[in-house]
């Protein structure tokens, strides 16, 4: 056995570190939100520039999946991996160090660059490290689980430590859970196998342009809200983005050694699962907006409060991830269980809305979370099996970073669009706004979000059928103990 290749022994704690990375991924995603009023206020945000913070991080990561993608599968997913987790440690240094708006913004952004090498590399590791059937659907239901925990700890992390150790804390104690995730990763992970051509005949016009084209993009649809889609930042922006993207498809239809091999999107697993990823992250993001503006203006919750009200619905989308979506995958297919997931999701949402009233309480939207946490986690455990069925080995980073891609920017484009269609009957320019006409905005997008989210489960039906494996094993104890003390 070569030197750097895992024992058998240590697929355990091989699966912990991929997991325990994808939360590092997912609590920076919401431990930044509560901190927002802080940061404005310590570096001098406008109240609509503030947004940066997030959507910086949010183009730095769009932009760049498709190229971390492919430098996953040429370069070598352990090293891009541990690279993406460098970057990741280094930026957030910097970003508690920020004495400057335009230094946090810089930061955030080449934070998202460290996820655009991580989500992928840390996909195609295992989707290469473990057998297709129930040992990988194990380690992706250990890896959504993970997501979900981060997520679920980012907004109460977030809060405890600006609180009480200052709004820099949130980038701080990135450091220390990243860079040891790097000196893991030397043990752990096997050593990436010889690739031919490298960066010699790598597609540096393609790696442009869509990079270009996505940055451009996410970054129309992030200033969209703010300076209003007339606007000429938006609209060119957006503009920009699409003729960019157009010039990718006509250049990489040409090109020897594609960044993106069109042929992929060719592939009805793939080519499906980008339109459904989409589709689930856009009324993903609408939930957790219509939920969240429904707890404080409406409710009158604090922002602690907000927070640990969303525990039931991320607690439980935890343990679907790990205890049921494998199971599921291995008796009934990804297609059927996608489907499944889907449908639920959007009974969730709904239910979620209908609990909603200008007097009502915490405990009527129970019922909601938890029907959509356990459907959203099976939704989103089998996207991403979906998007590496039948895709070569080497060819699974551009598989991930394509589905990745589409999955941030259908979040983007459906955020806005849901905002939209809360706000349409709100008179912006009041000086107070009616609480049963905030609560009819967000009702409106629910609803909407909810029927999004079904048709998204009747795309997933043109995915092939595929047949069902032997009954799987239980996770075994290993995997569980390791992820348990991985977890902080």
């Amino acid at each position: 056995m070569g030197r750097g290749s895992p024992r058998p022994a240590q697929a355990g704690p091989k699966l912990a570190l991929l997991a325990f990375t994808q939360l590092i991924v997912a609590l920076d995603y919401n431990i930044v939100y509560v901190a927002l009023p802080d940061i404005g206020s310590a570096l001098g945000f406008t109240a609509q520039s503030v947004q940066w913070v997030v959507s910086a991080y949010a183009v730095g990561l769009g932009g760049l999946l498709l190229f971390g993608g492919r430098a996953v599968d040429r370069i070598g997913a352990r090293r891009m991996f541990m690279l993406g987790l460098l970057l990741y440690g280094i930026a957030s240094l910097a970003g508690g160090l920020a004495t400057d708006t335009g230094l946090l913004v810089g930061a955030r952004a080449v934070q998202g660059a460290g996820g655009a090498l991580l989500t992928p590399a840390t996909l195609a590791l295992i989707f290469g490290g473990f057998a297709e059937g129930p040992e990988r659907n194990r380690a992706l239901g250990a890896w959504g689980m993970a997501g979900s925990a981060g997520l679920a700890a980012g907004s109460l992390l977030g809060g405890v430590l600006t609180n009480y150790l200052g709004w820099e804390s949130v980038f701080f104690v990135n450091v220390p859970l990243a860079l040891g995730a790097a000196a893991a990763a030397l043990r752990l992970l096997p050593a990436d196998p010889p690739r031919s051509g490298g960066w010699a005949d790598f597609d540096l016009p393609g790696a442009v342009l869509a990079t270009a084209g996505s940055v451009s993009l996410v970054f129309g649809l992030a200033s969209g809200p703010e300076a209003g889609w007339g606007s000429a930042r938006a609209a060119g922006s957006l503009a920009a983005g699409a003729v960019l993207m157009a010039l990718l498809l006509a250049v990489e239809s040409r090109t020897r050694d594609p960044l993106m091999p069109l042929r992929l999107l060719r592939t009805r697993s793939l080519a499906t699962t980008m339109g459904v990823i989409a589709v689930f992250q856009g009324t993903l993001g609408a939930g957790y907006y219509v939920l969240t503006s429904y707890l404080q203006p409406v409710l009158g919750h604090s922002s602690l409060e907000a927070g640990l009200a969303f525990l039931p619905l991320t607690l439980t989308c935890m343990v679907t991830a790990v205890k049921i979506v494998p199971v599921m995958l291995g008796r009934w297919g990804v297609r059927t269980t996608l489907v499944t997931g889907m449908f639920g999701a959007a009974a969730g949402i709904a239910t979620l809305v209908a609990g909603m009233s200008v007097n009502g309480s915490f405990w009527a939207l129970i019922p909601g979370s938890v029907i959509w946490g356990v459907f959203g986690g099976i939704a989103f455990v089998a996207l991403f099996a979906s998007a590496g069925t039948g895709i070569a080995p080497h060819e699974q980073g551009v598989a991930s970073g394509a589905a990745t891609s589409a999955k941030e920017i259908g979040g983007a484009m459906g955020l806005a669009a849901y905002v939209a269609i809360a706000t349409a009957t709100i008179d912006t320019g009041a000086t107070a706004v009616p609480t049963a006409d905030i609560l009819d905005g967000l009702r409106t997008a629910g609803w909407a979000a909810a029927a999004a989210t079904a048709a998204g489960g009747v795309l997933a039906l043109i995915l092939k059928r595929d047949p069902a494996p032997a009954s799987p094993k239980p996770v075994s104890s290993e995997i569980t103990n390791s992820l348990e003390g991985a977890t902080p």
